[in-house]
């Protein structure tokens, strides 16, 4: 009976976060309508940054062969699943839970902590953003554009392999973002963190995990997990994913849950308010 008990309030607290986050997101749209610019103007932006990615992406690999093990098609693959993951981000948390520090220095965060809804769930979903959906749509052409290129049959099993690992590193890459900035709550300053998160986003969006060696994979592999966000699943697309490799994705991924876990609860508790 009291298992039963609990399975049903946990039914509830689902069910309630998700009527909180379709409230979120009709909230969201009904303030970007009402002023366009706000919803046009980052569509054109964010569009505009992309095609000059693209073209930096080709003059870089313009006349390059192969990269480690992998051709033409398998990079065109991993640069279209990374703009993915962060076009994914940009339209769902980014905008969202980028405004952490900032409200934890302004006292904002009180706001939050007294609502019966949790914090980071309201701060993810509050902000998000359409105007970056046509990114999301160019990460998919890219990705299908890479799929004729590299010329191979994949199997259903890949496929579904392929989307399975996209969703498990959606989830990394959103760990990612709150654990940067959850530092706020315990330094003063974490620019530095910042300009960490930039550089290393940038270096692993421009080559893919297979590229690196010694410390260099252990630091994007283990420690700042950007370099397997979107080799794992280009390799699983390819048929090329061990079980090694499956355990080491997994178990990054279930560190960095435990550790976004940690250090969000423990900075919420304390947490000081502008006000106190």
């Amino acid at each position: 009976m009291m298992e039963l008990e609990f399975r049903r309030k946990d039914v509830i607290y689902v069910k309630k976060n998700i009527r909180v986050v379709k409230e979120l997101i009709r909230l969201r749209f009904q303030n970007l309508m009402m002023f366009r610019l706000g919803f046009f103007g980052p569509l054109f932006v964010d569009g505009s940054l992309f095609a000059i990615q693209l073209m930096v992406f080709g003059a870089i690999y313009a006349n390059v062969d192969t990269i480690g093990s992998w051709g033409k098609g398998e990079m065109i693959l991993y640069i279209g699943s990374f703009s993915l993951l962060n076009a994914v981000s940009m339209v769902v948390c980014f905008f969202g839970v980028v405004e952490i520090p900032q409200k934890v220095k302004s006292g904002e965060m009180d706001l939050y902590l007294t609502k019966p809804v949790s914090p980071l769930l309201r701060l993810s979903f509050e902000k998000i953003n359409p105007g970056s959906v046509p990114l999301v749509i160019m990460s998919v052409c890219i990705i299908a554009y890479g799929v004729k290129v590299s010329n191979a049959a994949f199997s259903a099993a890949n496929i579904l392999s392929y989307i399975w690992w996209m969703c498990l590193m959606q989830i990394l890459y959103y760990e990612m973002e709150v654990i940067i900035r959850s530092v706020s709550f315990y330094l003063v300053s974490n620019a530095r963190l910042y300009q960490l998160e930039e550089a290393s986003l940038d270096l692993c969006m421009k080559l893919p995990g297979i590229a690196f060696y010694g410390i260099y994979k252990v630091l994007f592999y283990c420690i700042l997990p950007y370099g397997i966000m979107a080799t794992y699943p280009v390799q699983s697309l390819m048929g090329e994913m061990s079980l090694k490799m499956a355990v080491h994705g997994l178990a990054v991924l279930a560190v960095f849950s435990c550790l976004t876990t940690f250090l969000w609860k423990n900075g919420i508790r304390h947490y000081n308010s502008a006000s106190s």
